[in-house]
């Protein structure tokens, strides 16, 4: 408990510090004191991470879901753009004094040059009579022309960071909003018989029903994999996040998935978060089978297995490899469906052929790849552990912001290959 306090004060510090910061650099450096400007600004920067609060804890809090859905889009968006309006004004922090130098040089080299006194012969009684010469004005003009120097390099780097990361974050949003684009992949396996030579696996995961991508969301994946007339549809979790009672209307359009031998449906953390005993009852009542820990024949010539999440494990449940795999015939190939990479060695020592996940979203904001290679043996692709080959989908919905950064959505096409044909 008090380690988990400890880095809750260190993650508040640290999200205070950053918004002081772009505070700074776009409010308070780029506009007057006092004026409507400053006070609008300040007021956003107060009232975004409030929403940003509520979008990531009125979930689980039970809130209504008109509220859930109110603050999600105000709360996400901000978490991303401060992300990236971050990082553009880490970067114009070292262009901000090269580019003060380059004006100043401009500056001098505009100013007129100043002219040699001329002397003037005078009288010794002029000299006497003359009034003393007048002190040189001092130069009150250099300080206002370096704060307004200072102020327009304030404008042009602030600006320049705000148009990067909205037209980063809005371009981001677009790709989720238009939907996951189709990809093709070939695993070749060993153990597969050829009369399964060609079989194709429609994989999504991750799709992420919420406060933000709702029903139109779903069709729009439930059209793209029906126009690939796979052969079976595999569903690896991470379908919600909310409860059936909110959520219902907008998984609806899965029931009119079509696959040649049927559509299967394995849990991922997130349906531990929003009921995963009441999702698995509803998306049997739309007609997919969950594969909960079992596995199925395959009439093509190979078994598929599903085990539950990892995050189960807090509710009793959680994978079980004896329960879906321990009585199987060896000799036949092995098709796995779990939600999170990190079980594959648990799919090595079970003799798995193919193991199919998502739940990384391929880092979903670069740099956050970086991050999530840390925690998953894969982040996203195909990869060979052993006997054993790793397909992680970077999935079809975001989670948080409904935006992707250098990790497009996905549906992968896994059309299996055997060596005998």
């Amino acid at each position: 408990m008090v380690a988990f306090l400890l880095v809750l004060v260190v993650v508040l510090a640290v999200l205070g510090g950053v918004h002081w910061y772009v505070w700074r650099r776009l409010v308070r450096d780029v506009t007057v004191a006092g004026g409507l400007p400053r006070r609008l600004g300040t007021v956003a920067v107060v009232a975004l991470p409030l929403f940003s609060l509520a979008a990531l804890t009125s979930s689980r809090a039970g809130a209504p879901f008109w509220f859930q859905q109110a603050v999600a889009w105000p709360g996400f968006l901000w978490l991303a753009l401060l992300l990236y309006v971050t990082l553009a004004l880490l970067v114009g922090e070292a262009v901000r004094p090269v580019l003060r130098a380059r004006l100043e040089r401009r500056a001098k080299a505009a100013a007129p040059g100043e002219a040699a006194p001329v002397p003037v012969p005078v009288s010794v009684p002029d000299a006497v009579t003359a009034a003393p010469p007048a002190e040189a004005a001092p130069p009150a003009a250099e300080a206002p022309v370096d704060v307004s120097r200072r102020l327009f390099v304030s404008r042009v780097v602030g600006g320049s960071a705000a148009a990067v990361a909205l037209g980063t974050v809005g371009y981001g949003t677009y790709g989720v909003l238009r939907g996951p684009r189709v990809k093709r992949v070939t695993v070749p396996l060993a153990k597969l018989a050829r009369a399964a030579h060609g079989y194709r696996i429609a994989v999504v995961s991750d799709i992420h029903l919420g406060p933000i991508l709702g029903r139109a969301h779903s069709q729009r994946i439930v059209d793209a994999i029906n126009s690939t007339q796979p052969d079976l549809i595999a569903i690896v979790g991470d379908l919600v996040d909310g409860t059936v009672e909110n959520l219902g209307p907008a998984a609806e359009p899965l029931a009119r998935l079509r696959a040649r031998h049927g559509s299967f449906f394995v849990t991922g953390n997130h349906e531990y978060f929003s009921g995963a005993d009441a999702w698995v009852d509803h998306v049997r009542e739309l007609g997919l089978r969950p594969l909960r820990n079992e596995r199925v024949e395959i009439a093509a010539g190979f078994d598929l297995a599903g085990v539950d999440d990892v995050a189960g494990e807090s509710e009793g449940q959680g994978p079980d490899f004896g329960r879906a795999l321990g009585d199987r015939d060896r000799a036949r190939a092995a098709v796995l469906l779990a939600h999170q990479p990190i079980v594959i060695h648990d799919a090595v020592r079970n003799g798995v052929d193919l193991q199919l996940s998502g739940h990384t979203h391929g880092g979903q904001l670069w740099p956050g790849n970086y991050l999530a290679e840390l925690a998953n043996p894969t982040v996203a692709g195909l990869e060979r552990y052993g006997d054993t080959q790793l397909y992680v989908s970077r999935g079809a919905g975001a989670w948080g912001p409904p935006v992707r950064v250098g990790a497009p959505s996905d549906i992968t096409i896994v059309e299996l290959a055997s060596k005998q044909a």
